[in-house]
């Protein structure tokens, strides 16, 4: 029978600790700026962390009113993150199906090349991306936006992606090779199914990215119709729209809601070892 000793006590009051304070920590400056976008006027400021007098004038503001523009950047975000995640999941499952899979010339190079890209901050290339947009007419669209999210995360995708090819068994390769299966039935119908938690992590990761990016869309989107939340946003607390807090607090409080519903329902996929016992027979 196991006995308890002071020390193991101690351990245990100490673990709870820490993570309780993470959790206050986590969920106060939630709990605040939930508490902000209720709050009438314009300041953060105040005594309470859920106001006395709450206000829901912020979110009809947000929704209903033509010179808010918010409607139009929470479609711009949407799908800007919509097809930058699927557009990611189609290159970096593809991408590190071939480098987990198969030989070829330059192989190792490739991943090292990938693993080097990831050293150097993406901030580093705003000028080159700029430049190169300018030079293809894809400045100030949603599709030369997506085209640099999508390509910018391939080294970091495949290097995660092919970390769990790696471990799946490759007898159902060769199983299926010898029942008549081509290259595109191997990953569509075994590869594919068989990889979808990390597939969901890629696609959740791809998805949020494009809601939480400022400096990107600042650089590549001029024009107010075509900016995102992010971007957005950031005019109700500058000049022009004067020192709008609340109203910032509660589009913030509106940008979650999406990544909620999105992270719900990828979360049955979010389990490892769906492919354990699967060469097995």
């Amino acid at each position: 029978m196991r006995t308890y000793t002071w020390k193991s006590h101690l351990g245990l009051v100490a673990t709870y600790a820490i993570l309780l304070l993470m959790v206050a920590a986590t969920v106060f400056p939630v709990l605040w700026i939930i508490g902000s976008s209720l709050n009438p006027g314009t300041s953060l400021f105040s005594s309470q962390m859920i106001p006395d007098k709450t206000t829901l004038e912020h979110y009809r503001w947000l929704l209903t009113d033509p010179d808010s523009q918010y409607l139009t950047w929470y479609w711009n975000t949407l799908k800007i993150s919509l097809i930058n995640a699927s557009v990611s999941v189609l290159l970096t499952a593809g991408t590190a199906y071939a480098f987990s899979r198969y030989q070829f010339v330059g192989r190792k190079y490739g991943l090292m090349t990938f693993l080097i890209l990831q050293m150097f901050p993406p901030t580093m290339a705003m000028v080159a991306y700029y430049v190169l947009l300018n030079m293809v007419n894809l400045l100030d669209t949603h599709l030369g936006l997506i085209l640099i999210y999508a390509g910018t995360q391939i080294p970091f995708n495949t290097w995660l992606v092919k970390g769990y090819f790696d471990t799946l068994p490759r007898g159902l390769d060769e199983a299926a090779r010898l029942d008549g299966a081509g290259h595109h039935t191997i990953f569509f119908r075994i590869m594919l199914p068989l990889a979808k938690p990390i597939i969901a992590v890629v696609a959740l990761f791809n998805f949020i990215m494009p809601m939480a990016d400022f400096l990107l869309p600042q650089i590549v989107l001029t024009s107010p119709d075509q900016q995102t939340l992010a971007v957005g946003l950031f005019g109700f607390i500058n000049e022009k729209f004067g020192q709008n807090f609340t109203r910032f607090a509660a589009g913030s409080v509106l940008i979650a809601l999406p990544i909620a519903a999105f992270f719900l329902m990828l979360q049955r996929y979010f389990v490892s070892g769906l492919s354990a016992g699967a060469s097995k027979g």
